[in-house]
C-alpha cells in the first residue's frame, strides 16, 4: 500500500449537506479497496482562474492508503461527477 492525496473542488454553491455527502461519497469509493484518512476542509478559497464562470471554490483535502488501481479509478469516478470542479491525486514520497 502507499500513500496519497487528493485534493478535490466542489462547487460552492452546494448546500452543506450536498458537500458533506460528496465527501463521504469520496471516502466510501477509497474504503472499497483503501483505507481512508481525515478529510481537512479548507472551506470556500478564492480560485486563482475562473472555472465554469466561478470565483471561488470548495476545498478539501483528503489523505489515503491504497494499492496503486484505485487512484486511477478514484480518478475516473471524479472526472464524471457534476459537483467537482477539480481534483488532483498525488503520491506521497516515502520518507
Amino acid at each position: 500500500m502507499r500513500d496519497y492525496e487528493v485534493m478535490f473542488i466542489l462547487d460552492p454553491t452546494l448546500d452543506e449537506e450536498a458537500k458533506n455527502s460528496m465527501i463521504e461519497t469520496v471516502k466510501s469509493i477509497i474504503n472499497e479497496d483503501g483505507e481512508a484518512g481525515e478529510a481537512d476542509v479548507w472551506g470556500n478559497r478564492k480560485l486563482a482562474y475562473q472555472i465554469e464562470k466561478k470565483k471561488e471554490g470548495f476545498y478539501v483535502v483528503l489523505p489515503f492508503k491504497s494499492g496503486t488501481e484505485l487512484p486511477k479509478e478514484l480518478d475516473r469516478r471524479l472526472r464524471i461527477s457534476d459537483n467537482v470542479m477539480r481534483h488532483i491525486i498525488v503520491c506521497q514520497d516515502e520518507k
